[in-house]
């Protein structure tokens, strides 16, 4: 079965930089579209980036932009999200997905403190 698992969630300061990967399994990794979403404590789930199979084309919420880059590794069957520049606001879980079957599927989520 589809599985998604995400690590690389930490306590960070203002200003610093983490990079969070998610490993995926169960399916044809390099013929999906894979997408990080985050989610804070009592906000609504959001998109944060986007990347298609073959990581030709990226999307970012604008929230993100110039800050966070995503990117894969097909080989590997490996998304990554590089974050720079963290703010407060950043805080959150972080979750990987993906759409297989007409469904969304989710990791469990690694959690991004940001916080001096």
């Amino acid at each position: 079965q589809v599985q998604l698992v995400e690590s690389g969630g930490d306590l960070v300061q203002p200003g610093g930089s983490l990079r969070l990967s998610c490993l995926a399994s169960g399916f044809t990794f390099s013929t999906y579209t894979m997408r990080w979403y985050r989610q804070a404590p009592g906000k609504e789930r959001e998109l944060v980036a986007r990347i298609t199979s073959d990581g030709g084309s990226t999307n970012y919420a604008d929230s993100v932009k110039g800050r966070f880059t995503i990117s894969r590794d097909n080989a590997k069957n490996t998304v990554h999200l590089q974050m720079n520049s963290l703010e407060p606001e950043d805080t959150a879980l972080y979750y990987c997905s993906t759409l297989y079957r007409a469904t969304l599927r989710w990791g469990q989520g690694t959690q991004v403190t940001v916080s001096s």
